[in-house]
């Protein structure tokens, strides 16, 4: 498939993984050298050392470059086994609250590979992303993922911006079949299951081409 690359907002980049994750208000902290070694163990099998993830296997997320509170909660959800997944909550559940915190910091400072975009689904997944669906309710991605889609680490929206299209496609058909439900006060279960096939397709493709 001819693929294109989508030139996002550029923001600062990313500095390589400090020992310990320069802190802020409100803001997950952890030794990222020993989040390294956590994710040589138990990570790197299906988001590689890198936290680019596995071409081969683009239902897995590229975790590199992903804000650390959100890194954080989603490991407490699956350990909590309020986000199931078969390979993510046993791997989550003997998890310490210091190896989440350690890993959340190396895998957040780490350098995210960035995707590319189907040319031919970037009109309709720019549309959905930036000005949503107003005949059906579906509301603009970017109002809490923000115009490049990098989220915000406070609020824990998550980087959508390079992200495998698939790993996108797949987790709003979750919300929408409400598989998942870690999602706060409902809000992607109740926008994804407004959205289309098509328009789930679009904004993925889109997504994925967006990057800094």
């Amino acid at each position: 498939m001819k693929r294109v690359l989508i030139t996002g907002i550029l923001v600062a980049g990313l500095a390589a993984a400090p020992s310990l994750f320069a802190s802020s208000a409100g803001t997950i902290t952890g030794n990222a050298e020993k989040g390294k070694e956590k994710a040589s163990q138990i990570c790197q099998a299906c988001h590689a050392i890198d936290g680019n993830g596995l071409p081969a296997q683009p239902i897995w997320p590229k975790i590199a470059g992903q804000h650390p509170n959100y890194i954080y909660k989603q490991l407490n959800n699956f350990k909590n086994n309020d986000r199931y997944n078969v390979q993510m909550s046993p791997m989550a559940a003997p998890l310490t609250d210091d190896d989440m915190r350690n890993v959340a910091a190396y895998y957040s400072a780490l350098p995210q590979s960035g995707g590319e975009a189907d040319p031919e689904l970037v009109e309709l997944g720019e549309k959905i992303f930036r000005a949503g669906n107003p005949k059906t309710g579906v509301p603009a991605c970017s109002g809490c993922h923000g115009p490049a889609g990098m989220g915000t680490n406070l609020s824990k929206f998550p980087r959508l911006a390079g992200q495998y299209p698939e790993y996108i496609d797949q987790t709003l058909k979750l919300f929408r079949k409400m598989e998942r439900a870690n999602d706060p006060n409902g809000m992607m279960r109740g926008v994804a299951a407004r959205m289309t096939d098509d328009e789930i397709a679009a904004v993925a493709q889109y997504i994925s081409g967006l990057h800094q």
